[in-house]
């Protein structure tokens, strides 16, 4: 272990090597803030569904893109009739209900979206609600009346006959000034959406959710499917680095065993052992993950598995086998046979650690080959359709052809990820490789 700790202290004399340790660090404490704060099971609601899902727009520019830019791009906005001053008006077997949803506007552009979220409390009769929509320059617009459901969404955005009487779409109609020749210009101030509610029962109750989605969302934007993408960045985090480190770990701790293995008894299993690995070096990975894919299961841990397996017989076998060969006729292998000691012992204790230094700059840079495995199956769609990880967001894009809609940050964000997590185990395996590799040491 003294070569290991004296090589591990060398490395504050490599700047890449401190780069590289600040990368990783950053990642593997952003992973665990991660996991703390968003669980698991939250995680999946927030990526597949959930209540706070539909307070989202889509497609919306990251918050900062918009501030670079120097924009005033409106944020979603959620008006409640919880904050509401309700007017009610009982009479025989029910009562009216006014419920006025006020809100400033003021930035300078649209909305990109309306939508009116109704629940009812009504055991048997249903109440009938009228809209009315009041701008700041005191213009009022009938949107309306119909009878409710239990739970129903009003999606204001896509009511054609107001689109046809405004003259253009109505999140843009009922936000503009007075008709004026040019394009619509956003009228600031203050705006009301009046509910005027006839509930036919006395024990019934109604509460409204205004939605003015905005055209920014949070520090990542969202997708088609009004998801945040943040969530997926954040979790594509704990993913990729999980995947990456257990596949390292499983193929190079069985591949280096199975190679002393063979060196050590030599004979018929050293025989058998080399001839696996070249039928093996063969075999290529990637189609065969996506045929297991395709018609198996496109499980992450699934595809851990056979990344696992069929690693162990890899070309690395017959690197350890030259490493390992000159050390079983070294002395003091000779000596521990002579006290007595097992062939487990000798694998284990005396041949495997001697080439341990060496094989820790390899194993480092092993790390991000998987994650980019991870995220290259889940771009071809062979992805976890549970997790929500940087390869399944790029998969998204390009399914939704981000790039040719100006959807940038759908793509650049995990890609840029994927490429610093790269360079921060690239950045501390090279200094390792020049710590502990003897030729480049002596340079």
């Amino acid at each position: 272990m003294k070569p290991l700790l004296d090589g591990l202290r060398r490395l504050g004399q490599y700047p890449s090597a401190l780069v590289g340790l600040a990368i990783i660090f950053a990642l593997v404490g952003t992973a665990v803030f991660t996991v703390v704060t968003i669980p698991y099971g939250q995680a999946l609601e927030l990526w597949r569904g959930g209540e706070p899902w539909r307070m989202h727009p889509v497609n919306a520019r990251p918050v900062w893109v918009d501030r670079i830019a120097g924009n005033n791009s409106p944020r979603t906005m959620v008006v409640s009739s919880a904050d509401a001053v309700i007017e009610q008006e009982p009479f025989v077997g029910g009562s009216r209900v006014r419920i006025p949803l006020d809100f400033d506007f003021g930035y300078a552009d649209f909305p990109s979206e309306l939508n009116l979220f109704l629940t009812s409390t009504h055991v048997e009769r249903e109440p009938f609600v009228r809209l009315t929509w009041e701008t700041p320059d005191s213009r009022e617009f009938i949107l309306g009346g119909r009878r409710l459901a239990r739970e129903e969404r009003v999606s204001i955005s896509q009511d054609w006959e107001l689109e046809r009487r405004l003259g253009r779409v109505p999140h843009v109609g009922l936000f503009a000034g007075p008709a004026e020749d040019g394009p619509p210009q956003v009228l600031e101030g203050r705006y009301r959406l009046m509910l005027d509610v006839i509930l036919f029962e006395e024990d019934a109750r109604i509460d409204a959710d205004l939605v003015v989605y905005g055209r920014v969302h949070g520090l990542a934007g969202t997708d088609h499917q009004r998801r945040d993408l943040m969530v997926a960045l954040l979790w594509g985090i704990p993913v990729a680095l999980a995947f990456g480190l257990l596949a390292a770990v499983g193929t190079t701790v069985t591949t280096l065993v199975i190679a002393a293995a063979g060196v050590w008894y030599g004979g018929w299993v050293d025989a058998v052992i080399q001839r696996l690995t070249e039928v093996n070096i063969i075999l290529p990975m990637l189609p065969i993950l996506v045929m297991v894919g395709t018609l198996y299961s496109t499980s992450i841990w699934v595809m851990l598995g056979v990344v696992i397996a069929l690693g162990i017989f890899s070309a690395g076998i017959k690197m350890y086998r030259a490493m390992l060969l000159p050390i079983r006729e070294s002395p003091y292998i000779e000596a521990a046979k002579a006290y007595g000691a097992g062939n487990a012992r000798i694998i284990l204790r005396y041949m495997i650690p001697r080439i341990l230094p060496v094989l820790i700059p390899t194993f480092v840079t092993l790390i991000p080959s998987f994650v980019f495995l991870e995220a290259s199956l889940a771009l071809l769609g062979l992805g976890d359709p549970v997790l929500p990880t940087w390869g399944k967001v790029m998969n998204d894009a390009q399914t939704q052809s981000a790039l040719y809609h100006g959807f940038y940050y759908w793509v650049l964000s995990p890609a840029a990820l994927l490429m610093l997590t790269g360079l921060g185990f690239a950045m501390l395996g090279f200094a390792l490789d020049r710590v502990f590799n003897p030729r480049l040491r002596t340079m």
